[in-house]
């Protein structure tokens, strides 16, 4: 049996993630290619516990350490019943957000250092990458536009932080695509769904040509 590919979403509040996981996944449907569409922290019954101990409001919340460690605990879950079985099984898995999040909001946001994340991601989840990351990127103004939109019923306790936060979340996320420029396809997010959808497709033809 061909293995499947894993690709992930990232980006910041408001870059269109959860849209273009669907939109992509109907695309590979349109070229029976089997695909599954996943989310982060998510995807299994108990990472979706852990998601919401991570993303409720009630309470104090977790110190930046905690919160690693929950994100970790539910991705390590996330991979070994869901991600990991289905690439196995030929799918394309389309998850929308990993281990770069953490990276990103727990890191650069959070001010934990990449290598202590990355050592969690070890432990818990063999050190897996995606096949390939898709970073959405789009200016603040547009992002603070479609979180407005969004979270007419209030933002979770991540969403819901500074603009100084989500701007060193931003930041980070570029420092590690221009690190890491064979992992990372950037995708400008700023116009119409579909505009950004194209660009997705463009930065998977060579994947999908071997499919």
């Amino acid at each position: 049996m061909t293995r499947g590919k894993f690709i992930a979403f990232e980006g910041g509040e408001g870059a269109g993630k959860s849209t273009q996981a669907r939109l992509l996944a109907a695309a590979l449907e349109r070229r029976s290619l089997p695909s599954v569409i996943t989310r982060e922290p998510g995807g299994t019954p108990g990472a979706e516990a852990i998601r919401a101990l991570l993303l409720g409001t009630e309470g104090e919340g977790w110190n930046p350490r905690a919160e690693a460690l929950l994100f970790a605990a539910a991705r390590s879950d996330h991979v070994e019943r869901l991600i990991q079985p289905a690439v196995a099984a030929g799918k394309w898995v389309i998850c929308d957000r990993f281990v770069d999040s953490s990276r990103a909001y727990q890191g650069g946001g959070s001010g934990l250092s990449d290598a202590e994340v990355l050592e969690l991601h070890r432990i818990g989840s063999g050190g897996l990458l995606p096949d390939l990351t898709l970073l959405i990127e789009v200016s603040p103004e547009v992002a603070r536009q479609r979180t407005a939109a969004r979270d007419v019923d209030g933002a979770d306790r991540i969403g819901g932080r500074d603009e100084a936060y989500h701007a060193k979340v931003a930041a980070a996320f570029a420092r590690f695509a221009e690190a890491e420029p064979a992992r990372f396809a950037r995708i400008d997010g700023n116009g119409d769904a579909e505009a950004v959808h194209s660009a997705v497709m463009a930065a998977l033809n060579g994947m999908l040509d071997q499919a």
